[in-house]
């Protein structure tokens, strides 16, 4: 049975993947910091089936001692301080927790390498943040677009997909680097169909009057997470070496649009008026892909439609959401 280790394994995204993995039937290890609060929470589904390794990233020593304990066959880098907001407000914290976990895990496996002759697969799991701000004519947006990050958080992302890049070059490192665009994620509060969805709720229970949004006007391409964290093993199993791949979907969509739909679906009238703090200091309105690298090399493409992401969406809400 082939191995694999999951960082930020108790985060929206990597439960979302150990889910999948273990319907692969792979021994799924995942490491999540100490005092993760979501670790119940999010893992509830499988947390039988998961072999948690309380590691702090951020200390080389006890990564260190993990990867030579478990020494899995592959690696998803999905851990990361990911609230593109926040990193506004601390923009030290966040890039520098997400270059040094990287640098730390790459460092790892570079060391191991040479001792040891021990060489797994690794996807960095990075973001369509790294392209920011495109411009029209290259839309849709290939692998390579420019990369212009609008956040420090997605300065973050854009390291990580570098440093990958160059301990690939130099080390010889089995690296492949996907940036995954826009997905359902009921996990995520930050996230904005999340935080509509939510926001429903509490409006249904009587806990708030108004829905509070920020920009309604940009345009994303949204996937299910199902489909999200196929793609990541896909991409595992048939990616080549040292190259980056766009993952998303096809048809584009409104924040406007996703608000309505998600109203619609929820039987009741809602007052909704536009938050000025829920508004980015630079906002990124165009994020459609291209992902006909990595669907002809894999064969990969989207399961699910719009319709069956938001009621697959709106269960885990209500599930997830206390």
């Amino acid at each position: 049975m082939k191995k694999v280790l999951i960082t930020g394994v108790t985060g929206s995204g990597g439960s979302y993947l150990a889910e999948h993995l273990v319907g692969e039937g792979l021994e799924v290890h995942g490491i999540s910091r100490l005092h993760s609060t979501s670790h119940c929470k999010n893992l509830k589904k499988i947390e039988n089936k998961v072999t948690t390794h309380h590691v702090d990233l951020c200390d080389f020593g006890s990564l260190f001692r993990c990867l030579s304990k478990v020494k899995p066959d592959y690696i998803f880098h999905i851990a990361s301080k990911a609230n593109v907001r926040d990193s506004f407000e601390n923009p030290t914290t966040i890039v520098n927790n997400n270059i040094n976990i990287t640098l730390n895990l790459l460092e790892t496996v570079r060391i191991l390498k040479e001792k040891e002759n021990y060489n797994p697969r690794i996807q960095i799991c990075s973001t369509s943040e790294v392209y920011g701000q495109v411009d029209p004519e290259n839309i849709p947006i290939k692998e390579t677009c420019p990369l212009n990050p609008a956040s420090p958080y997605a300065v973050s992302k854009l390291s990580q997909d570098k440093l990958s890049q160059v301990y690939y070059w130099s080390y010889d490192l089995d690296i492949i680097r996907t940036r995954m665009f826009a997905y359902f994620n009921a996990r995520r509060g930050d996230l904005f169909s999340t935080s509509f969805a939510r926001q429903i709720i509490d409006i249904k229970r009587g806990d708030k009057n108004i829905l509070k949004h920020g920009n309604l006007s940009s345009e994303r391409v949204l996937i299910d997470v199902r489909d999200a964290v196929s793609a990541y093993w896909t991409a595992m199993k048939k990616c080549k070496s040292g190259e980056a791949y766009n993952i998303g979907g096809e048809n584009s969509t409104s924040v406007s649009d996703i608000l309505d739909i998600l109203i619609k679906k929820s039987g009741i009238e809602i007052k909704c008026e536009q938050d000025p703090l829920l508004i980015r200091p630079k906002d990124i309105t165009l994020q459609i892909p291209d992902s006909s690298k990595f669907k002809d090399e894999t064969g990969w493409s989207p399961k699910y439609s719009l319709d069956e992401s938001l009621d697959f969406f709106l269960e885990e809400v209500e599930l997830f959401y206390e």
